[in-house]
């Protein structure tokens, strides 16, 4: 394939998953935007409680990422019986990986009372998890069916259900947190039915269609039946991915906590700026998602030129959008954090001020970030994941979180100082994984045939 070629199929089966992991964001947008509406104490606390329920989310994804590769290479060597088995057993291992989640999130209060958080804080995030973390069980199941979908690039439907659920999600929390339609106003609780809500929907919506759409692979029949040796191989590959993901999320997390130790107007303006920043890095991850797939077919066809133009392609493409959206940050900050607050919300120009800080840091690592996501989506590609994960909690807790800490606290720069940390985590991280795949794996498939 030439390179004009390569665009046309990457954008072809990327775009979809861009819009999809867009709409996907718009969810966590919408709860941001509703609730900063309602209140910025309600904002502070769902972004708190959000942040921990996405800890333990990516922690249990993992399994539904090593679902695309593997369903990628096996849809190549076109062998259905294997591509069924590994979408069956990353159900299962998904189903179980929520079964333990659970409690953690039911009784999350005085874990967060433990990690430094205020009285009111820990009680209200403790609220919205009693409650949105039943979702945690349909959100892991929708994830592996999207991963066997987009792993035979039916990239439409993902991005269709996508939409659904934000629709719904919209709807639920108009109705719930505010008390509209006759519906009681619930606030915080309300948001948290709105996220189980659309999660089951979802579900319910992607089963129908992977059932009736794939009648051939018999995706659902004899689901309990045990596949013991597939399941290792699925977790042999994913529970490396669930590390990589937990590592990453996790310097979020700990940068959600350090902001609530600052106080809940810098924990609300980190809130509307990691939305913001979650936004333009969806169309990386979309990106990356098509690296993985495309990957994963040249790795099952034994094809590793064809892999090194697409590597270079989606790269292009990537650092493109990082450099859009530098540009949108530096010069558009307020009136993109204002979307999130009301006029007359009384800290309005102090969310304002310190949004506009975070954002210019936001900025900083577009670029950084970008490179290290597609690199990572390469190298799940060819199924490479245990060396990524070292890279993955070197970068961002011997690295990243510690100069959080000492950037925020001890060197006194506050919120700035935290997405400092951040910046160098996201830096080193992916300076690792391009050199991982680009200076060693790449040259060895070649050398080997491969």
């Amino acid at each position: 394939m030439t390179y004009p070629e390569h665009v046309r199929a990457i954008m072809t089966l990327g775009l979809p998953l861009i819009g999809g992991h867009i709409a996907q964001t718009a969810i966590g947008v919408t709860d941001t935007v509703m609730l900063g509406w309602y209140g910025v104490e309600a904002l502070a606390a769902v972004t708190l409680g959000s942040t921990f329920y996405f800890v333990l989310f990516i922690f249990g994804s993992g399994f539904a990422w090593a679902v695309m590769p593997m369903v990628a290479s096996f849809h190549a060597e076109e062998d259905e019986t294997s591509l069924r088995r590994a979408t069956r057993m990353g159900l299962w291992l998904s189903t179980g990986f929520a079964m333990l989640a659970l409690p953690v999130m039911v009784w999350s209060e005085p874990v967060l009372r433990a990690l430094g958080q205020s009285e009111m804080l820990a009680a209200n995030a403790g609220a919205y998890l009693r409650v949105a973390g039943f979702a945690i069980l349909p959100a892991l199941l929708v994830m592996v069916i999207k991963s066997y979908l987009a792993a035979l690039e039916r990239t439409q439907v993902v991005l269709w259900i996508t939409v659904f659920s934000a629709v719904v999600n919209g709807v639920a929390n108009y109705a719930f947190i505010f008390g509209n339609w006759g519906a009681p106003e619930l606030g915080i609780t309300g948001a948290a039915i709105a996220t189980l809500s659309t999660n089951v929907c979802a579900l319910i919506g992607i089963v129908a269609y992977a059932h009736f759409a794939l009648p051939q692979h018999t995706l659902f029949q004899r689901l309990w039946r045990a596949d013991w040796k597939m399941l290792a191989q699925v977790f042999r590959l994913g529970w490396p991915i669930s590390l990589t993901g937990l590592s990453e999320v996790g310097l979020f997390a700990a940068s959600a906590m350090m902001m609530g130790w600052l106080g809940t107007v810098p924990l609300a303006a980190h809130g509307i700026a990691l939305q913001l920043a979650s936004i333009t890095f969806m169309v990386h991850m979309g990106l990356s998602n098509a690296a993985t797939i495309r990957a994963g077919n040249a790795y099952g066809r034994h094809d590793p030129w064809h892999m090194q133009k697409g590597a270079l392609v989606v790269l292009v493409l990537s650092l493109s959008v990082a450099a859009i959206t530098v540009v949108l940050f530096l010069l558009f900050p307020d009136l993109l954090i204002s979307l999130f607050i009301q006029k007359e919300e009384v800290e309005r120009d102090a969310i304002l001020t310190i949004g506009a800080g975070l954002l210019a840091m936001a900025a900083l690592f577009q670029l950084l970030d970008g490179a290290q996501v597609i690199a990572l989506g390469l190298l799940r590609g060819i199924q490479d994941t245990r060396v990524p994960m070292i890279c993955a909690a070197l970068s961002y807790w011997i690295v990243g979180v510690p100069c959080s800490y000492i950037f925020g606290f001890v060197l006194g720069f506050d919120g700035i100082g935290v997405w400092m940390g951040l910046v160098i985590g996201l830096g080193l991280a992916g300076v690792l994984l391009s050199l991982r795949f680009w200076r060693y794996r790449l040259p060895e498939l070649k050398a080997s045939g491969a």
